[in-house]
């Protein structure tokens, strides 16, 4: 990289990750943000070695890339890739539908071997903390789950290519804005509707997810200087950035801003586009000074993110 990635996109890519080096290496912590598809992407296989070796120390999400993590965990010999996905008809995508292939892009998670083999035991595990009146995160439900024999007796892949399974065992905390957008959560409604669950309550809010945050944050910077690395756009990165501002200008206490910060997206800059919105924006928000490293990678993100991470751990 360092002898080819000379200009543009490329040499961000490599400033970017030469900046995640001198952080960590400055009391540094880094907080990674996952947006898109990218655990169908199988991002677990830089990633998770990224968590393993402590270059990562916190992860905000989709709820779709916390469970696509575990469907791809338990059911990877079953999902079927298309690599003519750009030219398939309507009759050919109704025919996944009927074979219950769910298509994400090139790849197709199935509905059975996957989705619903984790059903079961999701189901178990909210309906055991609603009898007792527990409130869980919904990562510590998925850290719960990979505790049970049942789901650990049937990987089909490398468990070291998990990156929420890596996750797990150095206890990151995993925040997940907007987990109700996600087929766990949809399937979470639909028994709590059918009554098999009593309440909603049995999994924490965002907003709790929020006050979680404030309190990470509160307690980390007070010993490290914390980045943020964002994959892509939307919830998962516009959610954790603003624990910042809350802290400093709503609860008036004193916290140093976000002393890295890098997002690679497809997203171009334009009028209204958060996600293309450049890191100078965010100082006037209160999340960034004007002295915080910071860097843009206009890219594709399943290309980038593995470089950037490899580099880090010094492949």
């Amino acid at each position: 990289m360092k002898r080819n990635f000379k200009h543009f996109n490329a040499a961000v890519c490599v400033d970017a990750a030469e900046g995640w080096i001198a952080h960590l290496n400055d009391s540094g912590k880094m907080l990674v943000t996952l947006a898109g598809a990218m655990s169908t992407g199988e991002l677990g296989i830089s990633l998770a070695e990224m968590i393993r070796q402590d270059k990562v120390h916190a992860i905000s999400c989709t709820g779709a890339n916390l469970e696509e993590d575990i469907f791809n965990l338990v059911a990877h010999d079953h999902y079927l890739r298309l690599p003519h996905y750009r030219t398939l008809s309507k009759s050919e995508e109704h025919d996944l539908l009927k074979k219950g292939m769910n298509r994400v892009t090139d790849t197709c998670i199935p509905e059975d071997t996957a989705i619903r083999r984790i059903e079961k035991e999701m189901l178990s595990l909210w309906q055991q903390a609603d009898q007792k009146g527990k409130s869980y995160f919904p990562y510590e439900y998925i850290y719960q789950l990979l505790d049970q024999p049942a789901i650990q007796n049937t990987f089909e892949i490398n468990p070291e290519d998990s990156w929420v399974l890596a996750a797990k065992k150095k206890k990151l905390p995993i925040v997940t804005p907007g987990w109700e957008d996600s087929t766990l959560a949809n399937i979470f409604v639909s028994h709590v509707i059918s009554k098999e669950i009593s309440s909603f309550h049995t999994i924490k809010t965002g907003l709790e997810q929020m006050a979680f945050l404030v309190d990470w944050y509160k307690s980390q910077s007070e010993h490290f200087k914390l980045g943020f690395f964002q994959v892509g756009g939307g919830i998962a990165g516009d959610f954790p950035i603003c624990v910042v501002p809350l802290i400093r200008q709503d609860l008036q206490i004193d916290v140093p801003l976000w002393s890295y910060f890098c997002q690679i997206s497809d997203c171009t800059t334009s009028f209204g586009s958060y996600s293309g919105a450049v890191p100078n924006e965010k100082i006037t928000w209160g999340k960034l000074s004007q002295d915080t490293p910071s860097f843009i990678i206009e890219s594709d993100a399943s290309i980038v993110a593995p470089l950037i991470f490899n580099y880090v751990l010094g492949k």
